[in-house]
């Protein structure tokens, strides 16, 4: 195994999907940026959630939000389903795993807010659980998933947005998945506090 080639084939792979995708992904990208903008501008919050890999990139988000990206700026109303272990693992004990965002959306969730609804592959059941709960609060959803979407994308109404990576392989979605949620901190400051 020549291991130099495969890895530099593992950068050549991922910088294709990301030309590839720029097409496919601009306007969801530009409509989810949209929404979060409204939902802040409007005294709302955005509530982000995912497993594994998507549970460290709601809370890359979220801490980019609260924090702050790559300019000087108040902090935004964001926050990760995925951190509380506490309240995690008692909704996994008392009730199931797949409820463990539904509850805290049902009790978290107003109909100003939106939910970042990650999954690479859109059938993640405790992400699936999630939207059925925000909308249900009335929120919008902006699901960022991969593959033909899932079920999350049969679930999405007209005012959600569905961020899909056109790709199989889990690990280059989620590579696209992270330049995704850049671009989107990257739109939100630039339409709250324009380009300084």
């Amino acid at each position: 195994m020549d291991l130099l080639s495969r890895i530099s084939q593992h950068f050549h792979d991922s910088a294709e999907l990301k030309v590839q995708a720029v097409d496919v992904l601009a306007a969801p990208l530009q409509r989810g940026a949209e929404r979060m903008v409204h939902c802040l501008m409007n005294e709302g919050k955005i509530l982000s959630c995912g497993n594994g890999g998507s549970a460290a990139d709601a809370q890359h988000f979220s801490a980019e939000l609260l924090n702050r990206f790559e300019m000087e700026r108040p902090g935004l109303a964001a926050m990760a389903l995925t951190t509380d272990a506490s309240t995690i693992t008692s909704i996994a004990n008392d009730y199931a795993y797949v409820q463990v965002f539904s509850k805290q959306i049902r009790a978290l969730g107003h109909a100003n807010d939106v939910l970042l609804a990650i999954s690479t592959s859109g059938n993640s059941p405790n992400v699936v659980e999630a939207i059925a709960a925000a909308h249900e609060k009335g929120m919008t959803v902006v699901a960022l998933t991969g593959r033909d979407g899932g079920k999350m994308a049969a679930m999405l109404g007209p005012d959600d947005v569905n961020i899909c990576v056109p790709s199989s392989v889990t690990a280059r979605i989620q590579e696209v998945h992270l330049l995704c949620l850049h671009c989107l901190c990257d739109a939100i400051d630039v339409q709250l506090f324009g380009v300084q």
